[in-house]
């Protein structure tokens, strides 16, 4: 792979915490390359440091070694080129659909009438400009949601990174929001980074599929997904996808199994 279309290296990353118990290797030795505009998903069992590694890509946590490059940059802290979208939607309770969106480019420094036209675009790409002045007790759960990634969207991040972003959701609005933002991706070109527990949101969303196992955590296998896109919940039902999906299912629930006691 040519270093020149990477957008994220992460070189040599462990990560180890200190427990009543003594020292703990939540992740050893992980090493990634991920090219641009790839959409990547993690999956794994609990404890894995699937949610771990993509804070430290964020900038939240510092590896204890090693180091996360993102276009060539080393991570020492959150950046406005990283968008982050977590399960819980943390929105302002007191600010509409659209002043949440335009939080982050009021921050930046945008003018008023830049970041409103921008907010509005982007709750439009994600079928909210009716709700646009709604407030988030108005919302539904994955209304909510929508509004998350239109915020992490508006401030034009070139690496969007998402921890079970619908993994709170029922599943016809899952399923509903799966599309959405393979939609949105498709549009938008960016570099996605998206954790999840479920297989098959896996080989819908993804171009490549990371196993990782756990005690300690590390990448087991990289999986190429290459069915193709555009894909719908029809793309479910397809033969291709029956196939990846249980042989991905397969792989984790052995390294689920690992670690029974």
């Amino acid at each position: 792979m040519s270093k020149e279309n990477v957008e994220i290296e992460i070189n040599d990353i462990t990560k180890t915490f200190q427990t009543r118990d003594g020292e703990h290797l939540a992740l050893d030795k992980v090493n990634l390359d991920v090219e641009k505009n790839e959409f990547i998903c993690i999956v794994g069992p609990s404890g894995c440091g699937k949610t771990t590694l993509l804070n430290i890509i964020a900038g939240l946590l510092e590896p204890t070694t090693g180091m996360v490059l993102v276009d060539g940059e080393e991570v020492k802290g959150p950046g406005k080129g990283r968008g982050v979208v977590f399960q819980e939607y943390a929105l302002y309770p007191w600010l509409t659909s659209v002043k949440n969106v335009e939080f982050g480019l009021k921050i930046k420094g945008v003018n008023k009438k830049e970041r409103r036209e921008t907010a509005l675009k982007y709750l439009d790409l994600v079928g909210l400009s009716k709700f646009a002045d709604s407030y988030p007790k108005e919302l539904s759960g994955g209304m909510k949601q929508r509004v998350a990634i239109a915020r992490a969207y508006a401030t034009n991040p070139n690496v969007l990174l998402l921890d079970e972003p619908f993994g709170a959701l029922d599943a016809q609005t899952r399923a509903q929001l799966q599309e959405n933002l393979l939609t949105t991706w498709q549009a938008e070109k960016k570099t996605c980074f998206f954790i999840t527990h479920d297989v098959e949101e896996a080989v819908l969303l993804s171009t490549k599929i990371i196993i990782m196992g756990t005690s300690p955590g590390r990448i087991l296998e990289v999986i190429d997904n290459n069915i193709p896109y555009p894909r719908t919940q029809d793309t479910r039902l397809t033969e291709e996808f029956t196939e990846l999906k249980n042989t991905l299912w397969s792989k984790v629930y052995k390294e689920y199994l690992k670690n029974v006691k």
